[in-house]
């Protein structure tokens, strides 16, 4: 708890001394001043990694697609997982789907906002706008990251279910898809608890491209279920610590 203690007082104090920043990019409008807001939480990221004893890493099995927007989507099993997006994704805009309560924590929720496209998954009208919001960032050439479980996996399986939103909006805007692994954030704070929070390794894993190209809506199950196994079976052999059952790559 002590050390977790330790690491809001950072989360804290570097994002006060990065706000005035985050005002002006308020007033810099959705696309321009949303990527300055990334550029600051990257900053931050490498400040507040430092500070909390994070070794992050990437690992490319695949090139990043960077030439081109894609539709990136990565596991989700920690609070922790969104900084890590941050050393993640380094060299291409990008927009993240959040969840719309997020932008009620005071002060953060400011920052939230300018940051993410916020889904608010119990309304139909919302998701609309949500999808709506997605597809404009990727006519501005600026690509998107997606936990298709929608919220945490809490089940010792690599994976929890999928929804079909990613890969519907894939498929009706044309993008490849790009899945990235993260493996050890559910180690660095569990997700039961924020005062779970320790120092060490942690990896996102770039895996190959998934193109769309010809594919129908009426193939968003057929990919779904593509990327689903690539994923889990990319967990599984990187053996992620919350994997309790003995599943073997080839299953």
């Amino acid at each position: 708890m002590i050390f977790s203690i330790y690491a809001f007082i950072i989360f804290v104090s570097v994002m006060l001394l990065l706000f005035p920043a985050v005002i002006v990019a308020f007033f810099m409008g959705r696309i321009r001043g949303g990527n300055l807001v990334y550029d600051l939480c990257r900053l931050w990221a490498d400040i507040a990694f430092v500070c909390w004893g994070f070794r992050h890493r990437n690992i490319y099995e695949a090139a990043p697609l960077r030439d081109r927007p894609a539709v990136f989507v990565f596991n989700h099993v920690s609070f922790m997982d969104i900084p890590v997006m941050m050393k993640t994704f380094r060299k291409q805009h990008i927009r993240i789907l959040g969840k719309a309560e997020m932008a009620k924590v005071p002060l953060f929720g400011f920052l939230y906002k300018q940051a993410v496209v916020m889904v608010d998954r119990s309304s139909a009208a919302a998701r609309a706008k949500s999808l709506h919001d997605l597809k404009e960032m990727l006519q501005h050439n600026i690509s998107v990251v997606i936990a298709p479980e929608g919220t945490f996996n809490t089940t010792h399986q690599p994976l929890k279910s999928f929804y079909d939103g990613a890969f519907r909006l894939a498929i009706e805007t044309q993008t490849p898809i790009q899945p990235v692994l993260i493996l050890d954030t559910y180690d660095r704070m569990h997700y039961a608890s924020v005062f779970s929070m320790n120092p060490g390794r942690s990896r996102s894993v770039y895996l190959d491209p998934i193109e769309v190209d010809g594919l129908t809506l009426d193939q968003v199950k057929m990919l779904k279920e593509k990327v689903y196994h690539v994923m889990e079976q990319g967990l599984i052999r990187y053996q992620a610590s919350w994997i309790k059952q003995p599943v073997h790559a080839g299953e």
